[in-house]
């Protein structure tokens, strides 16, 4: 629809108001004012009549349809003020249009006629990446870089693998970025921030062993900087445990306590929790919570590793401290931390028998979304008084607020009967959800290993190779197979076969490279085994690995070693099956 002619003046007046005149800002009165408001002072703009005109002409044709003659006659403006403002109209008049040339072409003249202004370099560097011209942005990014304020260029550098995130050809974006930030690689004050940039855009080729070179690189030159302890956290996280050094030696190091600081902290202490290295997670929380006792967070996660480790006095007492916290905020995330602050304390006192103070906690949980984990622990507290049917039937006949609920209730039910080893029935369970949602392979699998625990091994084999045929990419289900054979010693050509089928398609995954090194153990090849199990109990400390590589140690004759590895497994989880099974086999006590 098309603006009447005086409208369109009035507008392109309304435009040129800010441009013409500046006046200072005026509050705005209310009630409480006594003081009638100061007079604003007017301050004439360098506009004369000739260009205030050209300016008007300029948006009427924008108005009107014609892009690009108000475009030109913007730009020229511009040019002749040197007007950061004019220039940005330019600019946006041309992004209106959809001509990127136009844009850029504005956007270079207001960079190249005021060096000083950030602003026009960094529109030229946005431009330049729409436009997918990679190569070129180098000098720009170099430019933006030098003109930046010494206690800014940090934060400039850190958020470069975000300004190139769309560019595809993320090898020259890394060659380009590179020669940019060549000049301040060995700065001490930005190294740690460019190293880290390299590093990241490494990390998004896949280059681990280049990443891990830029991390440390980073780290040499700035040991305090927690810019490359970030990136050895991703590192971490992507299976490569010889990052860890730097992030340890980064937190031995800084002194000062800050917002990156305590995201170092609190990433790597839950990469410890992940990594199921239970103690040295909750030595680093407690660390951090003595230092910084007003943070809420790390009291959450040192209460929730104290209830994992039966320390229920002092799971009870970091979480009180949490919940004084987030009670005091009114945020979605502090609101959902608390939720599971609740259910943790009714776990401590379901631990303690006190069910009348497990609901209570549990009655706390207003939360739709959470209402049922709530109800799955309440139904928890029913079967721990020996009344599994009413639990059941409480799971059951809650109410489907979301479609997802269904298939959620099913899931619950049969979790709540594999916590009490009920393997049958948790079977049956998992077969009727299977049934109701027949295309969802998650529970088709959860279904096979439960029909593992309730001895219906033809079953089991049944389901997996149902699964593989659904969906040939399914890992899991390669795995779960073959270590099946391998364990039961059977097929062990087979199980191989299928082992190496699922490291194909997750070749990092550590619980795959367990099975592996558990089938060669079974095929006799004890030298393999050993160097398998060792990398991957390396890459993922867990009871059940440490089961296996213990009794290949042991097989070996290296006693001694078997003997620490199993109890290294033993302080993860006690009663982890398959490590109290192979003590007991194997009639050793560590």
């Amino acid at each position: 629809m098309s603006l009447p002619s005086n409208t369109l003046h009035r507008t392109a007046a309304l435009v040129l108001m800010s441009l013409a005149f500046g006046a200072a800002a005026q509050p705005t009165a209310t009630a409480a004012d006594t003081k009638p408001a100061a007079e604003p002072a007017f301050v004439n703009s360098d506009l004369n009549a000739p260009l205030l005109y050209q300016l008007l002409l300029g948006e009427l044709n924008v108005s009107a349809g014609e892009p690009g003659t108000g475009y030109s006659l913007i730009l020229d403006a511009a040019r002749k003020e040197k007007n950061p403002e004019l220039y940005r109209r330019a600019v946006d008049v041309a992004l209106q249009a959809r001509s990127g040339e136009a844009a850029l072409t504005a956007a270079r003249a207001w960079a190249d006629e005021l060096p000083a202004s950030s602003e026009g370099n960094r529109f030229v560097l946005q431009i330049l990446l729409a436009l997918n011209r990679v190569s070129e942005s180098g000098p720009v990014l170099q430019k933006i870089l030098q003109n930046a304020p010494a206690g800014g260029r940090n934060d400039i550098i850190n958020a470069i693998p975000q300004t190139y995130a769309r560019i595809t050809d993320k090898a020259l974006t890394a060659t380009v970025v590179r020669n940019a930030l060549e000049p301040w690689l060995k700065q001490p004050a930005h190294a740690a921030a460019a190293w880290t940039t390299v590093g990241r855009l490494d990390l998004e080729q896949d280059r681990l062993p280049q990443a891990l070179v830029a991390a440390r690189e980073g780290h040499t030159i700035e040991p305090a900087s927690p810019f490359p302890a970030l990136l050895a956290l991703e590192l971490m996280e992507r299976g490569q445990p010889e990052a860890e050094a730097v992030v340890r030696q980064q937190q031995a190091v800084q002194k000062v306590p800050s917002n990156t600081n305590t995201a170092v902290a609190l990433s790597y202490a839950r990469i410890l929790i992940d990594q199921h290295r239970n103690g040295e997670a909750r030595a680093q929380l407690q660390t951090l919570t003595s230092r910084q006792s007003e943070l809420a967070d790390p009291w959450l996660l040192l209460g929730t590793l104290q209830a994992q480790d039966n320390d229920l006095p002092g799971a009870s007492a970091s979480l009180e401290k949490y919940m004084a916290m987030a009670r005091k905020s009114s945020d979605e995330r502090s609101a959902r931390g608390l939720t599971q602050a609740y259910l943790l304390m009714a776990q401590i006192a379901e631990k303690q028998k006190d069910f009348p103070a497990a609901n209570a906690w549990l009655d706390r949980i207003e939360n739709a979304d959470d209402i049922m984990a709530a109800q799955l622990r309440r139904a928890s507290l029913l079967a721990r008084q020996g009344q599994m049917a009413q639990a059941r039937t409480l799971l059951r006949n809650q109410p489907d607020r979301r479609p997802e609920d269904a298939r959620l209730k099913l899931v619950a039910e049969a979790q709540l009967l594999r916590d009490f080893k009920q393997w049958q029935q948790s079977y049956e369970v998992y077969s009727e959800a299977s049934a109701r949602f027949p295309n969802d392979t998650d529970l088709l699998y959860d279904q096979a290993m439960m029909a593992e625990k309730a001895g219906k091994l033809a079953d089991m084999e049944r389901l997996l190779r149902q699964l593989i045929a659904a969906k040939p990419d399914y890992h899991h289900a390669y795995n779960a197979l073959g270590y099946s054979l391998a364990d039961r010693n059977l097929r062990l050509p087979e199980a191989k076969q299928l082992i190496e089928k699922a490291v194909e398609l997750e070749p990092g995954d550590a619980y795959i490279q367990d099975s592996l090194g558990w089938v060669e153990f079974r095929m006799g090849n004890t030298a393999r085994a050993l160097s398998i199990l060792q990398a991957a109990y390396s890459k993922r400390p867990d009871p059940e690995i440490a089961a296996h590589l213990g009794e290949v140690l042991w097989a070996g004759g290296q006693r001694e070693q078997a003997l620490k590895i199993w109890r290294e497994g033993l302080l993860m989880s006690a009663d982890n099956e398959t490590l109290q099974g192979t003590l007991k086999r194997l009639q050793v006590r560590p």
